[in-house]
């Protein structure tokens, strides 16, 4: 590492950016300190002491982070994340990026010849642990996501939410389809492929249902040996996300900065 602290550089500074700097700032028992913030649109950082803004997400290195983490989006990823792979550790909340195989595959290449590690956040996935643990013994999974129609951002998917009177598969087939069609709804799903099958051979199910003011999130396993696993999670939701979102999100940067914050953790 370059100090004793870890350095944490933001790309994003929206609900997730902005929550996240301030957490760093405000635990400084973490060991964390911010290397930079950076956001496409610079007048929101007008809060942010000059030092840690970055106008140019190029030249990340001047500002010598040991992890990097992506609040934004997608694109990100695919422009700078094997620059930052070069450099740094790095955590891409937009996970659905991943589901580009050949950019995943350059990312993963990345991380090995510069011996630095690309993180996966959990999301909403109950278990992660156990599914990566055991991933080669899975047959076939299935995640499913529940959500009310306005919780459900269909702009990039082409689909119509005119008419969804009742529960409506909206799509039934691989993760990496998905993907494609609901990017900011799916990363938990991708996340999951990623751990257990892969983006082709996991199946992703999403059903609007306007009767629903949570969000359900299931998923079940089934091992070539006839174990299962199987998980549910009902929560409340705000916009696309779970309650739970901002929560989850900081746990993964601290699992990905190996920080154990004083008293009991469970690892």
């Amino acid at each position: 590492m370059s100090s004793s602290r870890t350095r944490v550089g933001v790309a994003g500074y929206g609900f997730i950016g902005r929550h996240l700097c301030q957490s760093i700032n405000s635990h400084p028992e973490w060991g964390l300190e911010l290397a930079f913030v950076w956001n496409r649109d610079g007048n929101k950082l007008a809060d942010l002491p000059t030092s840690l803004v970055l106008q140019d997400l190029s030249r990340f290195a001047d500002h010598a982070p040991d992890l990097i983490v992506e609040c934004a989006h997608p694109s990100i990823t695919v422009n700078h994340g094997e620059a930052f792979l070069n450099r740094a550790d790095y955590l891409p909340l937009s996970v659905n990026a991943l589901a580009d195989g050949e950019l995943a595959a350059r990312l993963t290449q990345a991380a090995h010849s510069s011996g630095r590690r690309l993180f996966i956040p959990h999301g909403a996935l109950i278990g992660l642990d156990n599914l990566v643990e055991v991933r080669d013994m899975w047959e076939a999974v299935t995640i499913t996501f529940k959500k009310h129609p306005d919780n459900i951002d269909f702009s990039d998917s082409g689909i119509s939410v005119d008419g969804i009177n009742e529960a409506t598969t909206i799509y039934d087939g691989p993760v990496r389809g998905i993907a494609k069609l609901f990017p900011r709804n799916v990363n938990t799903m991708t996340t999951c492929a990623l751990a257990t099958v892969g983006l082709d051979r996991c199946r992703a199910v999403l059903i609007a249902d306007p009767a629903l003011n949570v969000a359900i999130a299931e998923v079940r396993a089934e091992g070539k040996d006839g174990s299962v696993h199987e998980s549910r999670k009902v929560q409340p939701v705000v916009g696309v996300s779970g309650t739970e979102m901002l929560a989850a999100q900081v746990g993964s940067v601290l699992r990905a900065a190996a920080v154990c914050p004083p008293g009991m953790n469970f690892v």
